[in-house]
This record gives C-alpha cells, sequence and structure tokens, in this order.
C-alpha cells in the first residue's frame, strides 16, 4: 500500500515563458477532488515571471529551473529523474483539468504490460481531439497536411482500447515501462517525440491504450502551422522518426534509480 506521503502519481509541466496558462492548470489541480496521492513537477525551461507559482496553494510541488534550454522529450525526462511517483503524467501548460481523474487511468496501467495510457482530449468546444491516433506513415502525414483532417483514428470508443500511440499533449506512462525503454529520444526536440516512445514501447513489449473515461481540455493552437521555426522541428522529427532503427536499445540510460 502506497504512504499517503509518497505520491502515487507525478505530474511533469514545462513552461516556455507560459506562467499564465500553468496558472490555470496549478488551480485546477488544486481544487481536484481526488483521494489519490499526486504531486506536480513544474519546468521552467527559461527565465519568467514566477508570480504564477504562487497559485499552487498546498499543492506539492517541485520547480526545476533550467540552466540552458532543452526540448520537450529533454525536459521531461529530466522530470522523471525526481519523480516520486509510480505513474509518470506528462501535461502540457495548455490543458485544463477541472474534470481529471486519476483511477480511470490508473486501472488500465496497473495491467500487466501497459505502458502507457491516454484520456480523450476535448477541444475548447468540447469536441474530441485526435489524440489516439495510427503510427505516421508518409501518406498519412501528407494526407493530415493537405486535409488538415483532425478526426481522431480510432473514433469515439466507450471502452479502452489499444492503439498505436497519444498524443503528449497528456499521457500517463508507467514508472517501469517509461525507464525500460529509456524515457523520450532526446535527439527530438520538439514533436513526434510521442510516437517514437509509444512505438518503442511496443518493441519492448508494452502497450498503449486510450481511455474514454477520463477527459482533458486542451486550449491549445498548433504552432506548427503558423511558424516557420516550429514547421522546420516538425520536418527535422518526422525525417527522425522515420529513419529511427527499430530495435533502439534503451536510449537515455534511465534504467538505473535515481
Amino acid at each position: 500500500m502506497t504512504s499517503s506521503t509518497t505520491p502515487i502519481v507525478s505530474l511533469s509541466i514545462v513552461t516556455h515563458g507560459q506562467g499564465p496558462l500553468v496558472r490555470e492548470l496549478l488551480c485546477d489541480l488544486r481544487t481536484l477532488a481526488s483521494d489519490i496521492p499526486f504531486e506536480v513537477i513544474v519546468t521552467l525551461n527559461l527565465p519568467e515571471d514566477e508570480s504564477f507559482l504562487e497559485s499552487c496553494g498546498s499543492l506539492p510541488l517541485r520547480v526545476v529551473r533550467n540552466t540552458t534550454v532543452k526540448g520537450f522529450g529533454a525536459n521531461h525526462n529530466a522530470a522523471f529523474a525526481v519523480a516520486q511517483g509510480s505513474v509518470f503524467v506528462i501535461v502540457n501548460p495548455d490543458i485544463r483539468a477541472q474534470q481529471l481523474r486519476f483511477a480511470p487511468l490508473l486501472e488500465v496501467l496497473k495491467a500487466p504490460r501497459v505502458g502507457a495510457c491516454g484520456p480523450t482530449i476535448l477541444s475548447h468546444a468540447g469536441t474530441p481531439e485526435d489524440s489516439p491516433r495510427r503510427f505516421p506513415t508518409l501518406w498519412r502525414l501528407a494526407f493530415r497536411l493537405l486535409s488538415r483532417r483532425r478526426a481522431p483514428d480510432y473514433g469515439t470508443p466507450s471502452q479502452p482500447i489499444e492503439v498505436d500511440w497519444v498524443a503528449g499533449m497528456f499521457a500517463a506512462f508507467c514508472r517501469d515501462a517509461f525507464r525500460d525503454v529509456g524515457g523520450f529520444d532526446e535527439g527530438f526536440f520538439m514533436y513526434m517525440e510521442d510516437a517514437d516512445i509509444c512505438r518503442r514501447l511496443r518493441q519492448h513489449g508494452w502497450a498503449t491504450y486510450y481511455q474514454p473515461a477520463c477527459s482533458v481540455v486542451h486550449q491549445g493552437q498548433r504552432k506548427s502551422h503558423r511558424k516557420l521555426a516550429h514547421l522546420a522541428w516538425h520536418a527535422a522529427s518526422a525525417l527522425r522518426f522515420f529513419l529511427a532503427r527499430p530495435d533502439r536499445p534503451n536510449i537515455n540510460g534511465l534504467h538505473r534509480e535515481i
């Protein structure tokens, strides 16, 4: 039985000058009606006004301040290294979690060899976003780019189902599974790290599931469609994903307990 002083869930949030968004998310977590212990790790990827941290109230909070800017995967790997939970959850700053329930996610993750689980991601209008997805192919990427199609690849199931991967805007990982594959590949600076880690989980015998009984709201905007730098990162990540060796070993040495 987990002690009440030991978090069973660790949530990792990385801010890139997004304090106002993180403040809203922290307020959601502070008022969360949950009897499951959790901790929050906030990483400041660059210096910013830290007044938003005052919203944490009595939240069990750890703050990591980077001296150099890191990529998506590197930031969450560093958070994992200090996390105490048996479940590690990555959460984008533009997620709202007023209705978040950990129990449905944990119910799926406790099954043998389930390594990752994602909830229903709703848009601000309340429609399901395309979080559970099939692995990218050149055809699928081209089709998404040209058609702007954003419908979920797996429809709207009412029960948990196994999927290829879940989007990294909100994803929960079994600690053993995340460590087994070495966490995120830090060679990706931004984009497609989530598809890559779920593919490596499958290669190591871990399944990824979608749990529709849990939901969060995504307030974000897809910057890769609007900014050249993000589009370039997306293209570089796609190339790395397609050229990666399918039998890559544990990438970052996270098999070691820290």
